[in-house]
């Protein structure tokens, strides 16, 4: 995995935080060491910004995953710079196996980025896949989060999933509750499909 020479982390970190103090945000939490990240609330742009500054501020690389579309003129460049990964939606398991391959071959911290609510506008449910690669891969979930009245972005719980989705997804929808984002009326409610789909059965 590439690694970043230790005065880059060092300039990334100290323009992180100096961004975060002159916007009056503050950034809390454990930095988890190896993960599927799920963030959340996801409802503007400015989320994708504030994870990178957290990162940043965390001195660590989110390996975010982002439809290959948007890899197009200057945007690749800054894509590819904050750590993000082309991800092919018609064969998304290729990518993944390939960046979790990578991951067990070295000892470095990795953090798997996942935009489960999948768009920035209200849908029904949050998309199944963090769920699905965490189980597949034995990497723990973590839940980072913004809020944008307290002002704080920052790392989460973590955990391993059990099995039991609605437990699993009771423990999100839990620590989410309080949580607003920039548009809080346009946020995804923390429920995946299988839940219902259990429900039926």
């Amino acid at each position: 995995m590439h690694t970043l020479p230790a005065r880059h982390f060092l300039v990334r970190r100290t323009l992180a935080r100096l961004l975060l103090r002159v916007a009056g945000w503050r950034t809390e939490g454990t930095v988890p060491e190896r993960g599927v990240l799920v963030g959340a609330p996801h409802t503007s742009n400015w989320d994708w910004v504030l994870t990178m500054l957290l990162a940043w501020d965390s001195n660590v690389t989110i390996h975010l995953l982002v439809k290959k579309e948007l890899f197009r003129g200057p945007l690749a460049w800054v894509l590819r710079a904050s750590g993000a990964v082309r991800l092919d939606r018609e064969n998304p398991g290729e990518t993944v196996r390939a960046l979790v391959e990578q991951a067990g071959a070295s000892d470095e911290p990795f953090l798997l980025g996942i935009a489960a609510e999948g768009t920035r506008g209200r849908a029904e449910r949050w998309k199944s896949g963090f769920y699905r690669i965490s189980q597949q891969t034995g990497l723990p979930i973590t839940l980072a989060f913004l809020d944008v009245p307290s002002r704080r972005v920052g790392w989460g719980p973590t955990f391993h999933p059990s099995g039991d989705v609605r437990a699993d997804m009771d423990r999100v929808r839990e620590f989410y509750a309080d949580k607003r984002g920039f548009r809080p009326d346009d946020a995804t409610p923390p429920r995946l499909r299988e839940e219902e789909d259990r429900s039926a059965g």
